[in-house]
């Protein structure tokens, strides 16, 4: 910031005004205050008829506190805070005359003997980057989604499709005639909007959106915990992204960091001059993959911190739900360390049992507080239960992302389709555990950085293989049981590698492939928002049955997903080969007629066009243990999806 006024001036004592009560505190220390954003950070008040600020913030280790900012000429002599008499740590006072919009920071003393200036943990509005100060500010918005969160009320408990379109937004789309920069929330409220509700999917999610200073952290590594990061608009308009979406029965889906955080002068490292909100002990406070540190998930108020954080953004920003972010990283002490880098628990493990109650803790107040929204972890191990109630021993997330599918799919993919047959039990050994949890089905970012390539530059063969691949791949994750995400960009078989600072390549849509790829993603979500089968046991065994996954020999498996209605049920072909095959025979649970409702290889895709055109009749030939059976054509590299059109025809076809 500018430097500090050196010139002498009067001291500006606090007005004695709290937000604080006696209970704020017991609950504060006691880990169990999960609104500290009403309580610590800058409000706007009056007291004593005189409109002002009021600030408070923890810093238990300091010697002396001050507000800093232009009002004052950043002279840290002024504004001084008062420490609270009971021992909670905390810092504060009312000044009349600081207004909204004021850019400050907290001047430390520590008892160290360290000076500091500190960002707010709590500033509702943070300056652009570079620049690191809080802005005072107030959350005033006039909502209108009221009709959307009745009826997300409504709907708490009922199984629901979950497609989700994940977005950076500042890469999403660019002006480049406006010096290539980003979208701003407003412009998103339209542009992005529309393009989600077109393409069909049912939720968006946003890598994080809290403040962070470097921008190709994309956001993981934060300073600003209550801030939308400025550099797109304030925080109303971000509240307005988020009210347009739902005006549209989009849900909004955020990204939540618990897991680390940076060690920027301004941020929470040190925050007193003491590795108050980290640990001490390197070991179990720093971490080695992002050179940045873990929190204290054992002291009471990192506690608070951290689940008022995720209720403020539920609450205050009406988010339907909350992606966790390296949920795995988290739960082992020993998470990318070599022996000796690491300390076991009480009992000699390497569970942080810390982190682990943490985490129980949190789901149990999200879904205490809002039963409606939806909580997935990203974790990566085979730890046990962790979409599982915390009454059952789990710890207590909605949703969590199915890595090995995603690992299996796209290293089934890969493989040229002549070797595929070698490689059956990739694409078939998902279905063995896809139902110890609740499982989203993730081709996320993470598949199309650090040199992996697009996903479509992973496909093999020329350029109409691997169109026709892609097709395939994500006809077979649609219909595959789990919940749905994909990245931007793959929507439309985005062909480079993903830059953050780089807008997609929009210019592809004007090619006919890419427009395919496009066509086939908006009836894949419309699909799965239309056949019960595709959505009513995305978890469940109840809805999957495997007709036949035994045809290495021609990369072919067949499966059933079944509703409610039997009637419902659709029956999956997937045919991994380039070559189309003719009279192919399939076992039929029902007797009657069929239709192909879906075919991947369809010309409105880019496809060639091998269809299953009319009715489809069984015939009393018993075939893959059942009594009926049909004959198809496979499309080449294709997806065929048939469904019962009438139930015991009273004519059947020999």
């Amino acid at each position: 910031m500018g430097k500090k006024a050196t010139s002498k001036t009067k001291t500006e004592e606090p007005e004695s005004f709290s937000l604080l009560s006696d209970f704020d505190i017991h609950l504060f220390k006691s880990g169990k205050h999960f609104k500290l954003y009403e309580k610590l950070g800058a409000h706007i008040a009056t007291f004593k008829k005189k409109k002002g600020v009021y600030f408070a913030v923890w810093a238990p280790n300091a010697r002396a506190v001050s507000v800093i900012g232009n009002f004052n000429h950043w002279n840290n002599n002024e504004h001084k805070l008062a420490p609270r008499w009971d021992e909670s740590g905390i810092w504060e006072g009312f000044f009349p005359g600081v207004g909204k919009g004021e850019a400050y920071k907290y001047a430390i003393h520590s008892n160290t003997g360290e000076y500091l200036e500190k960002a707010d943990p709590f500033a509702f509005y943070a300056e652009i980057a570079p620049n690191t100060a809080s802005i005072v500010w107030d959350l005033d918005y006039e909502w209108k989604d009221q009709v959307w969160l009745n009826d997300r009320k409504k709907e708490t408990g009922k199984t629901k499709p979950y497609s989700v379109y994940e977005v950076h937004i500042g890469s999403w789309k660019r002006k480049f005639e406006d010096g290539n920069r980003s979208l701003s929330y407003r412009e998103l409220a339209i542009e992005l909007v529309n393009y989600v509700k077109e393409s069909g999917f049912t939720h968006v999610e946003f890598l994080p959106v809290m403040e962070h200073p470097f921008f190709g952290s994309w956001g993981y590594q934060l300073t600003g915990y209550f801030a939308p990061t400025s550099r797109f608009g304030s925080p109303q308009e971000f509240m307005e992204l988020v009210d347009a979406f739902h005006q549209q029965d989009i849900g909004v889906i955020l990204d939540w960091v618990p897991s680390h955080f940076p060690g920027d002068a301004h941020g929470l490292y040190k925050f007193d001059g003491t590795n108050l909100y980290e640990h001490a002990d390197p070991r179990k406070g720093f971490h080695p993959d992002w050179s940045s540190y873990i929190y204290n998930y054992g002291r009471n108020e990192v506690r608070s911190f951290l689940i008022s954080n995720a209720l403020f953004w539920l609450g205050v920003f009406h988010a339907d739900g909350l992606r966790v972010d390296a949920v795995a990283s988290m739960l082992y002490l020993d998470y990318s360390r070599k022996e000796g880098e690491w300390i076991p628990n009480e009992y000699g493990g390497n569970e942080n049992i810390e982190a682990v109650n943490f985490l129980k803790e949190f789901n149990e107040v999200v879904y205490g507080h809002f039963p409606d929204v939806i909580t997935i972890a990203e974790e990566s191990t085979a730890w046990p239960g962790v979409s599982k109630p915390t009454f059952l021993g789990g710890l207590g997330f909605g949703q969590k992302w199915m890595m090995g599918w995603m690992h299996d799919t796209l290293s089934y993919f890969k493989q040229d389709p002549i070797h595929r047959k070698y490689h059956q039990n990739e694409i078939t050994f998902s279905v063995m555990y896809a139902f110890t949890e609740n499982f989203m089905l993730p081709l996320s970012h993470d598949e199309v950085v650090h040199g992996k390539g697009s996903l479509l530059g992973r496909m093999p063969g020329d350029e109409w293989k691997r169109f026709a691949n892609l097709r395939l791949m994500f006809s077979y994750m649609f219909t595959h049981p789990g919940t749905k995400l994909l990245f931007m960009g793959s929507e439309f078989g985005q062909s480079g590698e993903w830059n953050h600072d780089h807008s997609l390549d929009w210019y592809l849509l004007d090619h006919a492939p890419h427009q395919g790829i496009h066509t086939i993603i908006k009836d894949l979500n419309n699909l799965y928002k239309s056949q019960p089968a595709c959505y009513e046991f995305p978890f469940s065994e109840k809805g999957f049955e495997w007709v036949d996954y035994s045809d290495h020999e021609n990369s072919v498996i067949i499966f059933m997903r079944k509703a409610e209605k039997r009637e419902d049920a659709l029956i999956v072909i997937c045919n991994f080969t380039p070559e189309a095959r003719q009279l192919y025979r399939i076992g039929v649970p029902y007797r009657g007629t069929w239709s192909e409702i879906f075919n991947s290889d369809e010309l409105k895709y880019g496809g060639s066009g091998v269809l299953n055109p009319g009715l489809l009749y069984t015939t009393p030939v018993r075939y893959h243990n059942r009594d009926y059976s049909v004959s198809v054509t496979l499309p080449p590299l294709g997806l065929s999806i048939l469904k019962l059109k009438e139930e015991k025809a009273e004519f059947e076809i020999e």
